[in-house]
């Protein structure tokens, strides 16, 4: 073989693999786009939320953190939601129109700061460590804080989110917030990129079924997502595929628990806060277990709610640090409770405001 020949064999041999590299590169690029669940916010979104504050801007000055309100009150107005990130704990005082935070829970409530009182009935805060988010559940509005040397400043808003949005969690497999309007049967997806706290409402997902209905939450559990809805006449919960939202199955629920609150799914039970029956009576108020939702009109259930003295309305549960956290109102005294979950049911129950 002539040397000219071997020459034009080695480029034309090269020129393929400088080719077939690039093609191989761009084919796994389209792949990788196409397979990605949640694109970034910033290159597709629907609107984004309007920035109220800048504190990484040149004029931004930080408040010395003693000057941040103590909560005013000594006790919890109609508590809605509990949680934890990191080493701080929110509590939602709904009918004292404020979120408080503090680093233990058992100070004095009047030792507790006050994060946001610019709220009128929020029902729940969520967080990825980054943002947190707020529901304005009577302002139809997102608030977001971020944290700066350990004060919460408010940076961002996003209006006319629904009719009366009254659920919020931030769901990590997705990295995405989730944001009920609980009248409206619309949830609300927010996002923000990796590197920027700037939030992005990114899409709106509508049950017809729910939308004259008021459902008071939602419970994502791996590829599911549940609704609690007292439906008119067939009061039922939901399970619907999360990447969908269409419904999968349908499970009726009895007149008495038409009103529930929130599904929690525990060590292979089922528990459900109940808030009114299907008339609206609060005297219904209880929180059932159940091991089969498909059963529950035939009375397979156990009412639980005497592990927490009774006759007021169970509200909202967390799972914070290996326990559970359930908000209670109408008994003074009996705002916030820890208990754990076991196979046979409730235990170690200590009520903590």
């Amino acid at each position: 073989m002539s040397q000219r020949l071997l020459k034009h064999k080695i480029e034309k041999h090269i020129l393929f693999s400088y080719i077939f590299t690039l093609y191989l590169l761009f084919f796994c690029g389209i792949l990788t786009a196409c397979g990605t669940d949640a694109p970034l916010p910033s290159a597709e979104h629907l609107r984004a939320f309007e920035q109220i504050l800048d504190i990484e801007g040149a004029g931004f000055s930080p408040v010395p953190a003693e000057t941040i309100p103590k909560n005013p009150y000594p006790d919890l107005s109609v508590p809605t939601y509990v949680t934890k990130v990191e080493d701080t704990w929110f509590l939602v005082d709904c009918y004292h129109d404020q979120i408080i935070y503090h680093d233990n829970l058992s100070d004095p409530l009047t030792d507790w700061q006050v994060l946001t009182d610019e709220i009128d009935k929020g029902h729940t805060i969520a967080s990825d460590g980054m943002v947190y988010l707020v529901d304005d559940t009577e302002g139809n509005r997102i608030l977001v804080f971020e944290k700066k040397e350990g004060v919460f400043y408010h940076t961002q808003t996003l209006d006319a989110v629904g009719n009366r949005p009254h659920y919020i969690l931030y769901d990590a497999p997705t990295d995405t917030f989730y944001v009920w309007s609980s009248m409206s049967g619309e949830m609300y997806l927010c996002r923000h990129d990796p590197d920027s706290p700037q939030m992005y409402l990114t899409e709106i997902r509508k049950i017809e079924s729910l939308a004259d209905t008021y459902v008071r939450s939602f419970t994502i559990d791996g590829e599911d997502i549940y609704f609690v809805s007292g439906i008119p006449g067939s009061p039922a919960i939901l399970r619907a595929d999360l990447s969908t939202f269409a419904i999968e199955e349908t499970y009726p629920v009895p007149d008495a628990m038409a009103g529930m609150v929130q599904l929690t799914i525990a060590k292979g039970s089922c528990y459900l806060t109940i808030s009114t029956d299907i008339a609206g009576n609060q005297d219904a108020a209880t929180m059932v277990r159940t091991e089969d939702l498909s059963q529950l009109t035939e009375g397979a259930y156990e009412d639980v709610y005497a592990n927490f003295i009774g006759g007021g309305t169970p509200y909202y549960i967390t799972f914070i640090d290996n326990s559970y956290y359930l908000t209670e109102h109408r008994i003074p005294g009996h705002a916030v409770w820890k208990f754990d979950v076991t196979e046979n049911g409730i235990s170690h129950v200590e009520a903590i405001y």
